[in-house]
């Protein structure tokens, strides 16, 4: 694209290439935008940060075409028993049963550094993405229709490059946050701990604990995770007057890990001091620039979201990026993404604190009284709950202007027959906008024809073998049509990044949503007309 000052050279800038940073120039390489990526760092780190991920996640993996090179390095995430004063188990947080409503395992543990490079080699795979490692951003000046970013090269030399969009994804530390002076709000949570990897010997694993597990101890709460293969992480408590640094020492993390394995039980993969935060920044967006992952949130790691938030927040915002990119709407539209996520972030993460505040508890009193309270809540026995559960949905945003059931929510994946096989239903009917039909219901024809005159979003009805309209899609396990039913609707408009824009219970219902998106999209071409009117007038 040019302008009359000159060519942009980027439609995008991404700084950072994390997980958050590969994956969104890995989307924006396959929506054909022109993207250089930075990263001061020359290489991916080599110890594990995050471990947990989850269906929604991995459902965008498997969009972008990373199933077989990621899934050697993924295993199910076992469940989290909670262990009391007395030792005794107070809660269970597992994930929901079979069939699994997106098709995968809801809940998972991979190994980052491995991962990590395989979404950099997803990324550097496009053309039309160019990756400079030892970089570094000095500045961002922004104009009217570009940012000029000033870098500082591997040798030392000082460079300036354009981009019509500038997306920070590099850390809690951001210098694109700083730069675009995007302030954080603390959401109220500071507690020191020692995070400790662990390569532990085949004969020593079956002495640890079967299942992730939460001792909630008030003398020294630790959290135990089941990592892939022999991967196992213990989160430990330091307690006041303990020296963070002191405590990262081997003899020190040995003493502390005495309980389960003894130095010849494994090898000490890493072991790391942090203070878990819960920060969130006030605005995710200053006019072209824009910021994600660690850079716009922080969380504690109680049910294993940091990672996982930080990819919502790339395939919430490429999306939008590329519809601005590309004309279909204007950049008002980007303003949705800070609504959007951070009251999602937010929400979450008051969840998560009220996880690890009852963890944390260090009156020991208090901590009989917590237990007693979790045994109650769950009948007398121990206190069931799932992961996806705790995830909330969107609230507001780019959703329809009106109350209806599972607006804002995940929209399922069923299994839908092909043949001898089955496949997943975004690999037979794409991923952009879409309309999804109940093929049992009486409206569902008309349902197809009104959007057969809508190029701009696909449509498919979906039923069970044999209880639909004779061209509808056939699903395997009635996942779709349980949801269907449980929301009392008939179709579902979905979003790019599988978000649920509305409902309807009827065909009359389903043409006033889709006229809502138009009325939208006009508002939006007529917003974009004046402003070139405006940018025509001497």
């Amino acid at each position: 694209m040019t302008d009359t000052a000159g060519a942009i050279d980027y439609d995008v800038l991404v700084v950072g290439f994390g997980p958050t940073g590969a994956v969104a120039a890995g989307l924006l390489g396959g929506l054909g935008h022109r993207t250089l990526v930075i990263d001061r760092l020359t290489d991916v780190y080599d110890k594990p940060r995050a471990i947990a991920l989850d269906h929604e996640i991995f459902r965008h993996f498997d969009n972008m075409g990373l199933t077989d090179a990621i899934s050697p390095y993924i295993e199910p995430f076992t469940a989290s028993e909670h262990f009391g004063v007395d030792g005794q188990l107070i809660r269970r947080i597992d994930m929901v049963a079979k069939p699994y409503p997106l098709g995968y395992t809801p809940s998972m543990v991979f190994s980052q550094p491995a991962v990590e490079a395989e979404l950099r080699c997803h990324a550097t795979s496009f053309s039309n993405v160019r990756v400079e490692l030892g970089v570094e951003l000095l500045g961002l000046v922004q104009t009217p229709d570009r940012v000029e970013a000033c870098l500082k090269n591997s040798d030392g030399q000082h460079r300036s490059v354009t981009a019509r969009y500038v997306v920070g994804c590099d850390g809690a530390s951001s210098t694109v946050r700083q730069i675009a002076d995007l302030a954080l709000e603390d959401l109220i949570f500071d507690e020191p701990w020692l995070v400790v990897d662990v390569r532990v010997n085949e004969d020593a694993l079956a002495r640890l604990p079967q299942c992730s597990a939460q001792f909630c101890n008030p003398a020294r709460p630790v959290s135990f995770l089941i990592g892939p293969k022999k991967h196992r992480r213990w989160e430990i408590m330091l307690l006041p007057g303990e020296d963070a640094r002191q405590m990262e020492r081997p003899d020190n993390v040995w003493k502390l890990l005495a309980p389960w394995l003894t130095p010849h039980d494994g090898e000490l993969w890493r072991a790391a001091s942090y203070r878990f935060h819960a920060l969130v920044a006030a605005e995710w967006r200053n006019g072209r620039i824009l910021i994600a992952g660690d850079a716009a949130h922080q969380q504690p790691p109680f049910i294993g979201q940091g990672m996982c938030q930080g990819l919502r927040d790339a395939t919430n915002l490429v999306w939008k990026l590329d519809h601005v990119l590309k004309g279909v709407s204007s950049d008002s539209l980007l303003d949705s993404y800070t609504v959007e996520r951070k009251q999602h972030v937010i929400e979450l993460t008051g969840k998560i604190k009220a996880i690890g505040q009852s963890i944390c508890e260090r009156d020991a009193a208090a901590a009989r009284r917590r237990d007693a309270q979790i045994l109650a809540d769950g009948g007398g026995k121990p206190l069931l709950l799932t992961r996806q559960e705790i995830i909330p949905p969107l609230r507001a945003g780019c959703l329809s202007q009106h109350e209806m059931p599972a607006r804002g929510t995940l929209f399922p994946q069923p299994r839908i027959a092909r043949g001898p096989t089955a496949r997943l239903l975004d690999d037979v009917t794409g991923t952009g906008w879409r309309v999804l039909i109940d093929g049992r219901s009486d409206d569902a024809a008309s349902m197809l024809s009104l959007c057969a005159t809508r190029p701009d979003v696909s449509a498919a009805a979906v039923a069970p073998a044999g209880a639909g309209l004779p061209n509808a899609l056939e699903e395997t396990e009635g996942v779709l049509a349980n949801w269907f039913d449980r929301h009392g609707v008939v179709a579902a408009i979905v979003r790019p990044d599988h978000y649920v824009f509305g409902t309807v219970r009827n065909a009359s219902e389903l043409g006033d949503l889709l006229r809502e998106i138009e009325l939208r999209r006009r508002d939006v071409r007529a917003r974009q007309d004046s402003r070139s009117d405006m940018e025509r007038i001497p």
